[in-house]
Order: structure tokens, then sequence, then C-alpha cells
């Protein structure tokens, strides 16, 4: 099959072209057109449009980087974005964003019955290129996704250690709302690449097991609905900068998720507010990852509306 998802194709006997939306097998696929209806049609009777770049995306060329002062040079921020088709938004595009100084190396291959390379391309800095399609639809069947980067840059820095990011999508990674994907200039779900590893202290944590009983905190059983609107945390919030709100609800959104973990709750409900959806979005960040949540979703909107979100316990 030489078409993918998301190519612009044009009829071979027939004046219409769209964008391919669904691949059925090795010889139908189905495209998409201006009137938004999908086209069931042999892959045979359609032909790319070679030089059709989709509106929001700006090919990339890579070439020799810019010089960038060291004091300014960025060693951080590569994501996926995934962003839904401007035709079809049944279909998902994964852009590669790279918010670095640094050029990247980086490759895709898929794994399912059978391993895939789907991608390979040199990224510049601070540019996005598109390297993969799906039906969002299909995410039950997806592939896992492993995704490899390699650090360069002519410059006198050091090159960061290589990445491998390896990652089996759920329903509950795109259960957030929707933001700006960086470079992309798209709205999409945004998925950190080079997350930072958590360092265990072994030396403390050695520590820990072997305090004495007496040294050894309890841990109080949390309540089923815990409100983080700053004014419920904290009594001198007035005097509390804005950029600390965030951090505080943070630090206790934490304590009582680890509580509940602690106390084999089955669930628990986090009233976070509707606002501009930043601690939202950082809630929902951090439970995606957490391996002791099954699943979350909205809570009884009749009785919170859009602001909190109920979290199912392994």
């Amino acid at each position: 099959m030489k078409y993918k998802l998301g190519d612009f194709v044009r009829f071979v006997d027939e004046k219409m072209e769209g964008y391919v939306t669904r691949i059925f097998d090795e010889q139908m696929i189905g495209v998409t057109g201006d009137d938004d209806f999908e086209i069931p049609v042999l892959a045979s009777k359609v032909t790319t449009v070679h030089g059709h770049v989709p509106a929001g995306q700006t090919p990339v060329s890579p070439g020799s980087a810019p010089v960038v002062p060291v004091a300014e040079f960025k060693k951080q921020g590569i994501y996926l974005g995934v962003v839904p088709d401007n035709k079809a938004a049944s279909v998902v595009h994964f852009h590669l964003v790279n918010e670095t100084s640094y050029q990247l190396l980086v490759t895709l291959t898929t794994e399912g019955k059978q391993f895939k390379g789907e991608y390979l391309s040199i990224v510049a800095p601070k540019s996005a290129v598109p390297m993969y399609s799906a039906q969002l639809a299909d995410l039950q069947l997806w592939p896992k996704f492993n995704i490899q980067v390699l650090f360069f840059t002519q410059q006198d820095i050091e090159p960061q250690q290589p990445i491998t990011f390896s990652e089996k999508f759920k329903a509950k990674d795109f259960a957030g709302s929707k933001k700006p994907v960086p470079v992309v200039n798209q709205q999409g779900w945004v998925i950190r690449v080079d997350e930072p590893e958590m360092v265990i202290d072994v030396e403390k944590l050695k520590e820990s097991f072997f305090k004495p009983a007496a040294e050894k905190q309890n841990v109080d059983k949390p309540q089923t609905e815990v409100d983080l609107h700053i004014e419920k945390l904290r009594d001198d919030y007035q005097f509390i900068s804005s950029q600390d709100f965030l951090r505080i609800q943070l630090e206790h959104f934490k304590k009582a998720l680890d509580a509940a973990v602690v106390h084999q709750l089955p669930e628990i409900t986090f009233i976070h507010g509707a606002g501009n959806g930043t601690l939202r979005n950082e809630l929902h960040k951090l439970l995606g990852k957490h391996q002791k949540v099954q699943t979350f979703l909205d809570a009884r909107k009749e009785k919170f509306g859009y602001g909190a979100t109920k979290v199912l316990l392994k």
C-alpha cells in the first residue's frame, strides 16, 4: 500500500480530489473531499498530488542550525503533538515537535504483530514534522509506538543522552481537553517525550524501611471528594502569589491521591473547577501516568458541571 492516512490524492478518471481518511485493505481506501463525504475507491484509481502541503503545516527543510548563545541554548522540549485532520476529524496526525536548540535525528517504529519502520528524519530546532497518522476511532487497534531520538549540534555544548520513548496509547491519553500544540499552531493533545526521569535516592529509601515504628507517619484516610480550590486549601490565599496557586494545588492533589492508594479506595473525586483548564490539564497529565490509576473521567455533570474529575483506582 503506497498511501497513508492524510495523503492528498486526485481521482484518475474523475475531476475529484481529497484526503485519504481510511485504509480498508491493500486495494481499497476511503477518500474524503470538500463535501466531507468519504468515498470508498480502489487505490489504483487515485494518484498522489505531489507538493501539496495541508493547511496549517509548514514544510521543514533541515539544514545548518543557527548559532544560539550558550545562555539561550534550550536543551529540553520534545513533544508528540496529536492533532485532528483539518478535513476529517476522525483522522489524527502525530507531529514530532522540537522546541530545543538541537537538531534531532528521529525514528519511529511501530510494534504490533510485527515491527514496521514508519519514519526517519532530521528535525530542525524550533520546528515540527508530521510522522504518523491514524484513525482515532481505531485507537484500541493502534500499534505500540517506539520513538528514538539522537541530539546534534555543531556548537560547543554537550549533547543530551539518546532518548527511547515507547508507548501503547490508551483512551485516557486523549481524555483531556485539547490545547495549542507548540510550533504546529493547532489544537490537539501534547505528550512529553523527554520527560525527566524520577531519581530515587536509594539511601533515603533504605532509611525509610528501617525507621522505628514510632518515627513512621500514619497516612490519614482522605475524603472521597477533595476540593482543590485554593481558598479551601489555605486561609492566607489572599497573600499568596498566583504563580504559587498551581504548585500548592498539585501538592495537595498528589498527597490525597497517594493517601487514597494507601487506603485502597476504589475511587476519589477531585474538584478543580472549570476556569481556564490549567489545573484540570495538569491533573489529567499526572493521572495518565500513574500506575495505580485504572481510568479517570468527568465527574457527575449535574453536580459539578465540568469542574471535577473522578478517578477509578486499581
